[in-house]
């Protein structure tokens, strides 16, 4: 007999995400749970067929009492499971303006990503399933994000991939059940404190029982919505090519002839490279950025605009630039 179609599907999958991975190490974190555990026994069966080393690698946020032990323990069944080597790297979680989820997520990439670099790895692979895509694209539209938010995650960029994103949860939970793989349930993952537990717990639910099969539907939307707003991105790359001056600024009224949707990711891509942080650039500054663009034809129009991270966007006659932020700002900027 062959393996349980739920862990034929997850090893399926592992095998077409690395099929491009040849003899380099590949990193899998691993919390212990079941899409994680079910992704790195996946990941350790067909590297006995490559030239794969496989890490494993677990993750202290330190937000629970006993959480090392509980890292000691995952580190031990990443063992036996048989990794070529596991570790469990402790990481400090600093809320800057983010809150507590998305701060610990900033962590945990950020310790992975180091520890892909010591090995050797371009290749970290994360355990997030169907079903969290599906959250993801909830969590997107309850925060108006934009058309990326709403697209969910994606299989990168480098070094991180998600072999699961097609993969249910029950799937996962059912590929460990049938290997006889015990799973740690996260306590947070059900505390009604954490959005995301919401939305799992109680609307996603709500949801599969009024329209059964919508977080199917949820996650193929993103993805296709992925396609879409990569083909944009092409089209934003080549107006931003255009429209930038020799001296790095803007050409405000080429960029405007532009529409709004190309316009502000052109002027968000511009800020951000002038050292304003992603995570603290919303909407309202980008709008604000549109207008400073159009300004040379708006009465009561905005002269600069202070941006989070100290940078001040500014008209120059036709060129919209960018400096850090100094001084007091005038009556008609507006705040970041």
């Amino acid at each position: 007999m062959g393996p349980h179609p739920a862990v034929a599907a997850i090893r399926l999958a592992v095998r077409h995400e690395l099929v491009d991975v040849g003899k380099h190490p590949v990193v899998v974190a691993c919390s212990g749970g079941a899409d994680s555990l079910a992704l790195l026994a996946a990941t350790v069966f067909e590297a006995r067929k490559t030239k794969w080393r496989v890490v494993g690698v677990s993750v202290d946020h330190g937000l629970q009492e006993g959480s090392a032990a509980r890292a000691a323990q995952v580190v031990e069944q990443m063992r036996g499971l048989g990794v070529n080597d596991a570790l469990s790297l402790r990481v400090d979680v600093t809320q800057t303006g983010q809150g507590p989820e998305a701060a610990a997520r900033d962590a945990r990439y950020a310790a992975l990503g180091h520890a892909a670099q010591r090995i050797g790895s371009d290749v970290v692979l994360l355990g997030h399933t169907l079903d969290d895509q599906a959250e993801t694209m909830l969590l997107g539209l309850t925060r108006g994000s934009g058309g990326r938010a709403i697209a969910g995650m994606r299989s990168g960029p480098a070094p991180y991939r998600r072999p699961l994103l097609r993969i249910t949860r029950a799937q996962t939970e059912a590929a460990c059940a049938a290997e006889g793989i015990e799973v740690w349930r996260d306590p947070h993952n059900k505390d009604p404190k954490f959005t995301r537990a919401r939305i799992r717990h109680r609307v996603l639910p709500v949801m599969e029982a009024e329209l059964p099969g919508v977080a199917v539907s949820l996650a193929r939307t993103a993805e296709l919505l992925q396609q879409d707003l990569d083909a944009l991105e092409e089209i934003v790359a080549g107006v931003r090519a255009q429209v930038t001056t020799r001296d790095g600024g803007i050409d405000a009224p080429a960029l405007e002839t532009q529409p709004v949707a190309i316009s502000s990711r052109v002027l968000r891509g511009a800020a951000i490279r002038a050292g304003s942080p992603p995570s603290e650039l919303f909407r309202v500054h980008v709008d604000a950025l549109v207008d400073l663009m159009c300004g040379s034809h708006r009465s009561g129009a905005a002269k600069l605009v202070e941006l989070p991270g100290h940078v001040t966007a500014y008209r120059d006659g036709g060129t919209l630039r960018f400096r850090r932020t100094g001084g007091r700002a005038p009556e008609t900027a507006v705040g970041g």
